[in-house]
């Protein structure tokens, strides 16, 4: 097939950068389940199960080689896409398939991969976002002398006062700013589910340990150092809470609406003819009036950006699922589809 006869979201391959596309990719998800089920064994090792040198070692030597076919195959028969690639790993690990997964239940790779992938795109978001900072302040600085007539209406009755295009700038950086500190301190709290078992009491590991409380409790911290986090949620159900997904999704929904604001305002300011988006030397502005200077990035901002705040608000999402779930668990069956459809796109557009 050559990829063009399948349905290809234009959210991905339009809008999202090559770098939000890695995050959210099937090699970055599966590669990372790997780490964690590495990180999970090497833990179980040194709090004492019998796992050898030799079996790290061989995890780790298949940690980057996905072998997506034996995957494909095997989930056709065991209808489980975790055990699927438990299964395909241990074809590549023969000496190390015992241990993968041990004392695991599907959430630990699913719900921590979940967090560690939002926690990268966040990390892509801030960049961007400080990069538009950035930018909005050189202008600003540039333009902070140039006069402009500034409106408290619009369509314009009679001007208001006299403002200056640098002070325009300014409104729109200090929103951003704004986001940046929700992004910021969201990002901050962030912390990984750890291994908890099917209900949160981890009792598959009382029965690996014998009970021995003590060790157990070292488990989630030594998973969350080798992951690069400082520690995990002190409780949950086999799930984290989907009210982080909300908080996620709010910070995007607020990034979206200061967008629109600043989208907004431009394609009203090119209306007057007091500020114009660039238009290149082979640019084609309608396919009837090539003539045409259509605000056209302004458009795009405020369309994908009404797409973020609905999908966080109106649509399927994290507000909807974090609040219908069952007690002590969130099973894919329930929150699955919607989670991944939902995060992804609205995260995409923002580093295009």
């Amino acid at each position: 097939m050559s990829g063009t006869d399948r349905y290809v979201s234009p959210l991905s391959e339009r809008y999202a950068s090559k770098e939000m596309q890695y995050i959210f990719s099937p090699d970055m998800k599966f590669r990372t389940w790997r780490k964690l089920w590495i990180a999970l064994a090497e833990t179980e090792k040194e709090l004492g199960l019998s796992i050898t040198d030799e079996q790290i070692e061989e995890l780790k030597a298949n940690a980057e080689n996905i072998n997506y076919d034996v995957a494909k195959e095997r989930e056709k028969v065991c209808r489980h896409d975790v055990m699927s690639h438990v299964y395909a790993y241990g074809v590549q690990c023969p000496k190390a398939k015992g241990i993968i997964h041990l004392g695991a239940t599907s959430c630990y790779v699913g719900d921590n991969t979940d967090i560690i992938v939002m926690n990268e795109a966040l990390k892509l978001v801030k960049k961007k976002l400080v990069n538009v900072i950035a930018e909005l302040a050189k202008f600003a600085d540039t333009y902070k002398d140039q006069p402009t007539l500034a409106f408290t209406h619009f369509p314009p009755p009679p001007p208001a006062q006299p403002t200056t295009v640098g002070k325009r700038a300014t409104l729109w950086m200090q929103e951003f700013l704004m986001d940046l500190e929700d992004l910021e301190y969201v990002q901050s709290t962030l912390k990984l589910l750890g291994s908890k078992g099917t209900t949160g009491t981890q009792a598959s590991f009382l029965e690996l340990f014998d009970g021995d409380q003590e060790t157990i409790d070292k488990i989630d911290p030594m998973i969350a150092e080798k992951m690069g986090f400082k520690n995990c949620y002190p409780v949950s159900g086999q799930t984290y809470s989907r009210k982080v997904d909300t908080r996620v999704l709010n910070v995007l929904a607020g990034i979206a609406a200061s967008a629109t604001k600043f989208s907004n305002d431009i394609r009203l300011l090119q209306h007057l003819k007091e500020v114009e988006e660039p238009f290149e030397k082979g640019q084609i502005g309608s396919s009837a009036m090539a003539y045409k200077r259509n605000p056209m990035r302004s458009e795009r901002i405020a369309s994908l950006s009404r797409y973020v705040i609905t999908d966080a608000l109106i649509r399927p999402s994290p507000l909807l699922y974090s609040g219908l779930r069952e007690p002590s668990m969130t099973l894919q069956t329930r929150d699955f589809p919607f989670r991944k459809a939902s995060l992804p796109s609205t995260v995409s557009w923002i580093c295009a």
